[in-house]
């Protein structure tokens, strides 16, 4: 079942996807080689920010859309074994645009980052092997074109859904917060049940095993809004307005793949310079009295994950309730600046 994904999927994709699900079903495999899927190979998870030099970013293992889909549709179908939840689960990246969440930079949207997710529908409906597909498992477009009417997929923050575990393990094996037995042990303890709320949400059985998680989990948190990640995202998302006004680039080409926007900057010598230069960003100062400093803020994510029967993690653990007040009074207000 794994060998249709050999041309492309490296041995830490695998490993990862192994571990949310020992099979890929036919209703996932199928639907992973239409167009509109095979477009999110190129669109990258760091957002742009693995295209700089800064150190934090170096040396990162290529971490698309692609493989986060396919790895949030594996979670579902582990826990719910549902056609629905985990096709909708599989496409609720389809419509996003290279650089991803930089592109919430360049739409101001910076702070909710949820204006790339416009257009899912349309494109699920323009490509007709997904039609195809749906067709032959008796879906409808109504049925997996909006994840966020699944609980299991996705929910509101600060609750777990495949969605947020997805991106967070591989994140943690990404910048070496936590090793794969780690990964494998939290995965293992979750289960579906019901919240303090009585809504369905994906859960811990065991308070060591959530605590430990999400202690992990916000050190990923910190990464997404360091200082570094947010200059990058700022400055790529200028870099691309500055040159789709210049005429450049589209906004269509935001919506094909990171190498075909690159190559369209290399055919134009003021943009390729400041591509260079966006390449070269490796330092980065906070309260900078540079005359183009500014304040950037970005969208805090994280995760309170719930323990069955007992509470929220930040409940439970003054550990994690300490660094969790840390994490959300993190000062954003200082001018930054980077070269």
């Amino acid at each position: 079942m794994w060998r249709i994904f050999c041309n492309f999927a490296r041995l830490f994709l695998i490993f990862m996807w192994k571990i949310y699900h020992q099979s890929i079903p036919e209703c996932i495999s199928a639907l992973t080689q239409s167009p509109a899927m095979l477009r999110l190979q190129d669109v990258g998870m760091h957002c742009g920010c693995e295209y700089t030099a800064f150190p934090m970013f170096e040396g990162q293992r290529k971490y698309s859309r692609y493989d986060h889909s396919v790895g949030c549709a594996l979670i579902v179908w582990h826990y719910t074994e549902d056609v629905r939840q985990a096709v909708a689960a599989l496409l609720h990246d389809i419509a996003t645009p290279t650089f991803a969440h930089v592109i919430d930079f360049l739409n101001g949207d910076h702070l909710r980052q949820e204006s790339t997710e416009v257009g899912t529908r349309e494109i699920i409906e323009q490509d007709d092997q997904i039609m195809a597909q749906l067709k032959e498992y008796h879906l409808g477009v109504d049925e997996v074109a909006d994840y966020h009417q699944y609980p299991i997929a996705d929910n509101d923050s600060p609750r777990l859904s495949a969605d947020r575990l997805e991106y967070t393990l591989s994140n943690i094996i990404n910048y070496h917060i936590g090793d794969e037995a780690s990964v494998r042990g939290w995965y293992e303890n979750l289960v579906v049940g019901r919240n303090e709320e009585n809504e369905t949400e994906m859960m811990f059985s065991d308070f060591r095993a959530a605590e430990g998680f999400a202690l992990a989990s916000l050190k990923t948190s910190y990464i997404y809004i360091a200082d570094e990640d947010r200059f990058a995202m700022q400055t790529l998302a200028e870099l691309l307005r500055r040159h789709i006004a210049r005429g450049v680039l589209s906004r269509q080409d935001l919506y094909q793949t990171e190498q075909s926007v690159i190559g369209k900057l290399a055919t134009d010598r003021e943009a390729w310079e400041d591509w260079n230069r966006y390449r070269a960003l490796h330092l980065i100062w906070r309260n900078s009295d540079h005359p183009q400093a500014k304040v950037i803020c970005s969208k805090r994510r994280y995760i309170d994950p719930y323990v069955q029967g007992q509470g929220r993690v930040s409940a439970l653990s003054t550990e994690y309730a300490e660094q969790l007040k840390r994490f959300l009074e993190m000062d954003m207000e200082e001018p930054l600046w980077g070269e």
